[in-house]
């Protein structure tokens, strides 16, 4: 039987179980949206804009493991999404992003909303690809899921000329997939898996470094286990922060520019560094040349790229995590380091991180009361300070999930990806931390909260700043404070620094916009003020709260470790 493209499309979609669809229309994507159109099994949420869709298909991802499915038209309406793939590229998060396309005939024509987002996007994502030929629709569309699944998960991108969507074709829809060239390795060398566990069985001061490989296998339970059986203290990156309960003893913390004095310590002087899940990144390593360098390097990641590309390993395993932490199991034995795992978790004590120098409202005290208060639910942050708080004071367990922008670090993703969450588990109560800078640039998706009647509780720290960069100018460019005051009006001087002055009125406000849009806003000033506001968020059911905290406008994320330094090199005050 011959069906239309766009038929083809809507069947794929169910075959693969799809149930929401972050979508924006336009015309070149129109007939896809029509066919959508009396789909009851498919729900189509409308985000306001492009880049916000994607965050939001982004959070649905990440919160249930599934693919995040989004479709858009040709020209602007792809690439606004390229921030959101280039996101979900660095954090392996896999998405399927569907753009419409002016005819084939036309391509290469510079015609209206014509653009080559297959060339645009393919060194952010692991696959794109422009649909040539209707035989080829079923296939591409099969081939594009699997991708975006499996191995190290990631965004695809799909191209469907408007011609092809039309153009009438097979009904059939692919039930297997087999791609000459794509063979992702998931299961870990056995040999490789006996000799890392042989060299950790010897070590006197081993640490498990946990990225979010872990995160994205869903291994923290196996993780948890091995820690356990072999007693060794285990340090995260900020995405992998959540594999072990943050309050279980082997936790020490987090690794890296802002992580705590024991963790950054401990890798400093441990002798082998179990490492599982991450890309040893700039901003965990510090300067490579004194990284952990006594330590025996192992390394597990399921990307062969990225093993050796920025620290140089001892032992490599390529493999997915569960896979690898399973086979660890089996060859685990308790280690007698009861020295070494005092010793660091004493650094823990006596280095904590706080904010105790700063009096009244703080967000370390507006996040441990989230700790307090919400024991079931998916945590978001946008990036900058709110962010680097939020994962040096966030607790998470089993029950309490985060969402950030790891990789890439992208503003604005915070709140779209709340929404995202939200749809994906109505069950979950629903939490987005976002600074006052980052929160503008997604803000129009209160209406999308809105028109869902989600219960999102959007909570911005406002200290009329962009804050992380404000930090560093403070720190490292003498205060000279350039283009980081959003209080600033062209009346103002340009060295605004005394403190006698009086500021101009922020804008916007934030509870007469959120009300606008037919939202509940909050406004906080004290601390005896943030667990009532929680309160009245968490009783408002059918529409998204925005809670306002005003907080000091010069505090700092601390410890830091500067660019370009060592680890040990941290500074610890200010």
């Amino acid at each position: 039987m011959e069906i239309k493209g766009t038929e083809l499309f809507v069947k794929a979609l169910k075959e693969e179980g799809v149930n929401q669809l972050f979508g924006y229309p336009g015309g070149m994507a129109i007939d896809l949206f029509d066919a959508l159109y009396d789909q009851e099994e498919i729900e189509v949420i409308l985000p306001r804009h492009e880049q916000a869709l994607i965050h939001a298909a982004d959070g649905y991802a990440r919160s249930t493991g599934k693919v995040g499915v989004c479709l858009v038209t040709s020209g602007p309406g792809a690439t606004n999404l390229v921030t959101g793939i280039a996101t979900a590229n660095y954090d392996s998060v896999p998405l399927v992003c569907f753009t419409g396309q002016v005819m084939t005939s036309l391509i290469g024509n510079d015609a209206f909303q014509e653009v080559d987002i297959v060339g645009i996007t393919r060194s952010i994502c692991k696959w794109a690809v422009t649909v040539r030929d209707r035989k080829d629709l079923g296939r591409i569309i099969k081939e594009a899921f699997y991708i975006a699944r499996t191995g190290k998960p990631g965004p695809v991108v799909v191209d469907i000329p408007k011609d092809i969507q039309m153009a009438l074709g097979s009904d059939e829809y692919p039930k297997d997939v087999c791609i000459r060239g794509y063979k992702p390795t998931t299961a870990a060398h056995p040999g490789q898996i006996k000799k890392a566990m042989s060299v950790l069985s010897h070590a006197k001061k081993p640490v498990f470094l946990v990225g979010g490989g872990v995160n994205v296998a869903n291994a923290g339970e196996e993780m948890t286990k091995l820690a356990e059986i072999t007693g060794v203290p285990v340090i995260t990156t900020i995405m992998g922060k959540g594999a072990l309960d943050t309050k279980h003893p082997l936790y020490i913390g987090n690794i890296g520019m802002h992580g705590n004095y024991a963790s950054n310590k401990a890798i400093t002087e441990c002798d082998v560094l179990f490492s599982i899940g991450t890309r040893f990144n700039d901003r965990i390593t510090g300067k490579i040349s004194e990284f952990a360098k006594n330590a025996t390097i192992i390394h597990v990641d399921i990307d062969s790229a990225s093993i050796s590309r920025n620290i140089v390993v001892d032992i490599p395993i390529v493999a997915d995590a569960k896979n690898a932490i399973n086979m660890m199991i089996d060859h685990a034995k308790k280690l007698k380091i009861e020295n070494w795992v005092e010793e660091v978790t004493t650094w823990k004590k006596e280095y904590p991180i706080n904010m105790e120098e700063y009096k009244g409202l703080t967000p370390e005290k507006i996040i441990r009361t989230i700790n307090r208060m919400f024991s079931n639910a998916i945590i978001t942050t946008d990036v900058g300070q709110n962010q680097l708080w939020t994962t040096q004071y966030l607790e998470l367990d089993p029950n309490k999930k985060l969402c950030t922008s790891g990789g890439l670090g992208t503003m604005g993703y915070g709140f779209p990806a709340a929404i995202g969450a939200a749809i994906a588990c109505p069950d979950k109560e629903i939490i987005c931390i976002s600074g006052d800078g980052g929160v503008q640039m997604n803000i129009q998706e209160m209406a999308t909260a809105v028109a869902n009647e989600l219960p999102v509780i959007l909570c911005v720290f406002n200290n009329g700043y962009l804050g992380n960069v404000r930090q560093w100018q403070e720190m490292f460019f003498n205060k000279r404070y350039s283009s980081t005051c959003l209080r600033y009006r062209k009346h103002c001087e340009r060295d605004c620094m005394d403190k006698t002055k009086c500021c101009p009125k922020y804008t916007p406000d934030f509870v007469k916009l959120a009300e606008s849009y037919e939202a509940q806003g909050i406004r906080v000033t004290k601390e005896e003020e943030i667990e009532t506001a929680f309160t009245k968020a968490r009783e408002h059911k059918n529409g998204p709260t925005l809670i306002e905290f005003i907080i000091e406008r010069e505090a700092n994320v601390l410890p830091i470790v500067p660019g370009g330094k060592p680890l040990n090199e941290m500074i610890m005050d200010y």
